[in-house]
């Protein structure tokens, strides 16, 4: 992976292979007591992590990361077990579904609504992280990554009050939420970070072709009804508005953050 710079702007320019998670030569590890187990990211995003942290962590917060890159390979297993009804493929309530009575279209909408299409994950990037606070973890609590453990009474909600606030004045060193429920039809994950600058210049050289060969060459489960549909998928759980990512004030020090 290279970097460019246009007038204290920096830029990277990352493989095909990467943006579909086929390639991971663009992530880094991150350093132990930033995760929850092991975890890489673009180095661009651990720049802005680094400072996040610092910030949480002086507000109190042990702020981690539990998902960061995830491989084609991987999201294609979590998809096929869903696809195959071995895992439970949720509604917009978070209750397991029915997935019997579904067709093969309707099974991969629902699907998408918690799940990103492989290859079309922003967690092939690295520019995205799923974050919890370590410190707030009852004894014994079992993580499961639920809109309703952000929510008032729950285990990270003075967390991700926080994270909102700063992410609303623009002091979140380019970092925003991508997913809030209003600008697609994937459900609110307000745990899912993304750091701006770099996820921007991922998402507008995506190329949908080369992900329709990656589906082919995997044997994808429900692959036929992806390809007929791929156009419409990719506008309602993939394109995230060029707003939203302008709403995500780039830090003034981008440059020297990722020197």
């Amino acid at each position: 992976m290279r970097t460019r710079r246009h007038g204290g702007r920096v830029t990277s320019i990352i493989s095909h292979g990467q943006l579909l998670g086929l390639d991971d030569r663009h992530v880094m590890t991150l350093e132990p007591g930033w995760s929850m187990g092991e975890c890489a990211l673009h180095p661009f995003a651990i720049a802005a992590l680094e400072q996040l942290r610092h910030d949480a962590r002086a507000a109190g917060f042990d702020l981690r990361v539990v998902s960061g890159f995830r491989s084609f390979q991987r999201q294609a297993e979590i998809w096929n077990a869903k696809a195959a009804g071995l895992r439970p493929v949720l509604d917009a309530y978070e209750r397991p579904m029915d997935v019997g009575t579904l067709s093969e279209r309707e099974l991969v909408f629902a699907i998408l609504r918690w799940s990103a299409l492989p290859g079309a994950s922003r967690h092939h990037w690295g520019s995205d992280m799923d974050v919890i606070d370590a410190g707030a973890f009852p004894p014994g609590y079992r993580l499961r990554l639920s809109v309703e453990e952000t929510r008032v009474g729950g285990p990270f909600a003075p967390l991700h009050r926080w994270l909102g606030e700063r992410i609303a004045a623009g002091r979140a060193y380019g970092v925003f939420r991508p997913y809030t429920g209003e600008v697609c039809a994937v459900a609110p994950e307000p745990w899912h970070l993304s750091f701006a600058p770099l996820a921007w210049e991922c998402q507008r050289s995506f190329d949908p072709g080369a992900l329709r060969q990656a589906h082919r060459d995997a044997g994808l489960a429900l692959q036929p009804v992806i390809d007929d549909c791929c156009e419409e998928i990719l506008g309602r759980y993939f394109d995230v508005p060029a707003a939203l990512y302008a709403s995500a004030r780039q830090p003034d020090n981008l440059a020297e953050m990722i020197t």
